[in-house]
């Protein structure tokens, strides 16, 4: 399709590497990870707070998410951007942005069982990214209202998909930022 929009990974984008991770810990889950990813993947907009960030295929079947399907999020604010499918297995998918999406970078939805808990099923958000350019950098992390939609949305994001697996939520929806300046330094923060 010609007007398809060029991807935008991290290195494209502007001020410090943000490694987010959000995710949830769920017992007695009557969904196994791929019976959990296969209805997230089938419907992904039902699973995100419309009023935050409202994602719309625009390109790709009516069906499960498939890689190269697009999709374009109207976000709450001046935040509107595209991603790519990249990536499809029975347990993950994985975004790209795409030009024009205030972030560069990706994003991985996946569901597994805990190695040290087999019966506690996670379903986690992981993304590697950095802002587009200076002033989405300045609005993103300076002010800070872009951080706060996000994570707002990726909370709700785990919370919806917890209740959709059919089991009990352990805990809050867990959040935790590296944050990777230009000198090379990390910071790591954590909260519920």
């Amino acid at each position: 399709m010609a007007d398809k929009h060029s991807e935008q990974p991290a290195a494209t984008g502007s001020g410090p590497l943000l490694e987010r991770r959000y995710f949830i810990d769920v017992a007695r889950a009557r969904l196994s990870p791929a019976q959990l990813m296969a209805e997230v993947q089938a419907d992904v907009p039902h699973f995100s707070p419309e009023a935050l960030a409202d994602f719309k295929k625009k390109d790709g079947d009516d069906g499960p998410v498939k890689v190269g399907d697009e999709f374009s999020i109207t976000i709450l604010g001046p935040w509107d951007g595209c991603v790519r499918v990249t990536d499809v297995g029975t347990t993950f998918f994985e975004f790209i942005t795409l030009e024009g999406h205030p972030e560069a970078g990706r994003i991985r939805f996946e569901a597994h069982y805990l190695d040290e808990s087999p019966g506690v099923l996670r379903f986690e958000i992981r993304s590697s990214a950095r802002s587009r350019d200076g002033l989405v950098a300045f609005a993103y992390d300076t002010l800070g209202g872009g951080k706060l939609l996000q994570e707002a949305t990726w909370t709700e994001f785990c919370r919806r998909v917890a209740q959709a697996s059919g089991g009990q939520a352990l805990d809050n929806v867990v959040v935790e930022t590296f944050r990777h300046d230009e000198a090379g330094h990390v910071q790591h923060t954590r909260h519920e």
